[in-house]
C-alpha cells in the first residue's frame, strides 16, 4: 500500500509479539542472576551486581520500546526542520563518526577496542548503535528505487552507500561486521525480483570475510582452537560449555545448580550463557528457549509480509535478519560448530547496550505492525 493511502479498518497491534519480547527479557534477568551471582559475590562482594545493571537497562529500554512503536515509521524518512536532514541520515552521520571515534579514543576491553565511556552513562558500544542504522538506512535506499535493485549494479549502489560503515566496524568486530553485512544484503534480496546476482555476491563476500579473517592473527587461531578444541591450550572456555551442555542431559541439573559458572565460564553470562541453560534446564530446556525464538522470528516475519509498505516491510526484515543471524552463531558458537565469536544471545546475554538496542528495534518493528490495518 503507497504510503498515506489506507483502507478504513481497526490498526493492529502485535500483543504476542511484545508479550515474547518481555518473556525473553524476564528470562534473560533470571539466567544472569543465576549464572553470574557466584562471580558478583565472590569479586564484588554483591551476588546481584550484573543482575541490577541489566534490570535497568531493561526497565529504561521497556517504555523505550513502547515511545518508539507508538511513532509513526515513517518519521525516519521526513525532514527535520532547521537542519534539512531526514532522522535516518541524521543516524547515518552520527554512526559515521563514533565508529570513527571509537577507533581513535575507544576503550580498550578483552583486547579490542570497541567502547565509549560517556560521563553518566557509562560504557556505549558504537556498533550496536549501527545495527539499528543499517536497518533503517539500507531500508531508506532501497525503498527510493527498488527496482534498481533488479541488476547487479542497484546492488553495488547500496554497498556503496552501507559500505564506509561496514569497514569501520569490522576494522575491531568482525562478527558485528558480518551480522551488519548480512543485514544489508537480506533487505536488498528481499526487495529485489532478480536474485541470480546474488550468488557471485555471496563469493565475494565469503571472499572478504576469509581476507579479514587471514589479516588478524587472533582471527587465524580461533580457528585453530575451533579445530582442535580439546587439546589446543587456549580452548578452555569453549571446552568447559560442551562440558556443561552434556552434564545437563534431558532435563538439567536445576535452575541455579550449574558447576561451570562456578569459575569454570569464564564470564558465563555473556557469550556462553546458553551453555549453562542446556545444563541447569538441559535439552528440554534449550528446545524451549529456541522455540520462543522460532516464535519471536514468526511474528517478525508475519509483520514483515504485512507491512503497510516497502519500507515497513523491509524494517522488519533487517530486524528478523538481526535476531535470527545472531541466536544462529550464539548456538553455533556455544556448541563449537563454529570458530569462536564474541556474538551475545538476544534478550538473554548479559548487555545493558545490546538489550537496549533489540528492544529499540522491536520498537520500530511494533510500529509497522501498528500501520497494518485490518478490514472491519
Amino acid at each position: 500500500m503507497e504510503q498515506g493511502k489506507r483502507r478504513k479498518g481497526r490498526n493492529y497491534y502485535d500483543y504476542s509479539l511484545l508479550f515474547l519480547i518481555i518473556f525473553l527479557v524476564c528470562f534473560g534477568l533470571v539466567m544472569i542472576y543465576s549464572t553470574s551471582s557466584y562471580n558478583a559475590a565472590k569479586y564484588y562482594q554483591d551476588p546481584a551486581k550484573f543482575l541490577k545493571r541489566q534490570m535497568l537497562a531493561a526497565i529504561a529500554g521497556l517504555p523505550i520500546m513502547i515511545l518508539v512503536s507508538k511513532f509513526d515509521y515513517h518519521f525516519y524518512l521526513k525532514k527535520l526542520p532547521v537542519i534539512r536532514l531526514k532522522p535516518v541520515t541524521c543516524l547515518f552521520f552520527l554512526c559515521l563518526i563514533l565508529q570513527t571515534v571509537v577507533l581513535v579514543v575507544g576503550k580498550v576491553t578483552g583486547g579490542s577496542q570497541r567502547w565509549i565511556s560517556i560521563p553518566l552513562l557509562g560504557q556505549f558500544q558504537p556498533s550496536e548503535l549501527t545495527k539499528i542504522c543499517v536497518v533503517l538506512f539500507t531500508a531508506y535506499i532501497v525503498q527510493l528505487a527498488p527496482r534498481k535493485l533488479d541488476k547487479f549494479m542497484g546492488f553495488v549502489r547500496v554497498c556503496v552507500f552501507v559500505g564506509p560503515l561496514i569497514v569501520l566496524v569490522v576494522v575491531e568486530n568482525f562478527s558485528t561486521a558480518l551480522i551488519i553485512g548480512l543485514i544489508m544484503v537480506s533487505i536488498c534480496f528481499v526487495a529485489s525480483r532478480k536474485k541470480g546476482y546474488f550468488i557471485t555476491s555471496g563469493v565475494a563476500l565469503i571472499g572478504a570475510a576469509a581476507i579479514a579473517i587471514s589479516v588478524e592473527s587472533y582471527r587465524l587461531e580461533r580457528i585453530a582452537i575451533w579445530k582442535d578444541v580439546e587439546n589446543h591450550p587456549k580452548g578452555y572456555q569453549v571446552l568447559q560449555g560442551l562440558y556443561a551442555i552434556a552434564s545437563g542431559g534431558l532435563f538439567g541439573k536445576g535452575l541455579g545448580q550449574s558447576m561451570q559458572k562456578l569459575g569454570f565460564i569464564p564470564e558465563a553470562h555473556n557469550d556462553m550463557i546458553f551453555s549453562v541453560i542446556c545444563e541447569e534446564l538441559g535439552m528440554f530446556g534449550a528446545i524451549a528457549v529456541l522455540l520462543l525464538f522460532l516464535l519471536l522470528l514468526w511474528r517478525l516475519f508475519t509483520i514483515a509480509i504485512n507491512a503497510p509498505d516497502l519500507f515497513g516491510g523491509l524494517i522488519a526484515t533487517g530486524v528478523f535478519t538481526h535476531i535470527a543471524v545472531q541466536v544462529l552463531i550464539n548456538v553455533a558458537v556455544v556448541t563449537n560448530t563454529i570458530p569462536a565469536t564474541g556474538i551475545p544471545l538476544p534478550f538473554i546475554s548479559y548487555g545493558g547496550t545490546s538489550l537496549m538496542v533489540l528492544m529499540i528495534e522491536m520498537g520500530l518493528v511494533l510500529s509497522v505492525s501498528n500501520r497494518i490495518v485490518h478490514e472491519r
